[in-house]
């Protein structure tokens, strides 16, 4: 006797076709290159969750690095003189710091450079 899968079947293929809504022409139609596609997709939004991470991190050290060289100094004798001088600020708030307010950050890298 044949078994139709049916509701159960059913619900996997839609799921996945949910997830493909967007996708061009026969990527969000067909259920077997929709499913190659959401998985692909999904393979690259975790990797590029973890990559964020990375390029925020970059970005903010390209402007600490940028603001400490219009002070006279590198980024990476002002992350030293932080460290000395036990001034706990992320990289985030530096950036955000070096941005927004020059004149702050000018004064928390002369603390820096009292300490090399």
């Amino acid at each position: 006797m044949r078994i139709k899968r049916g509701f159960k079947a059913r619900r996997r293929r839609n799921k996945v076709l949910e997830l493909a809504k967007g996708f061009r022409g026969g990527r969000s139609k067909l259920f077997r290159t929709a499913a190659d596609s959401v998985d692909k997709a999904l393979n690259y939004a975790y990797r590029d969750r973890k990559a964020r991470k990375r390029e925020y991190r970059s970005l903010w050290i390209a402007r600490i690095n940028a603001a400490a060289r219009l002070n006279d100094m590198s980024y990476s004798k002002l992350i030293h003189g932080l460290k000395l001088a036990n001034i706990e600020m992320d990289r985030k708030v530096l950036a955000e710091l070096a941005v927004s307010d020059p004149a702050g950050f000018s004064r928390i890298a002369q603390m820096a450079a009292q300490q090399n």
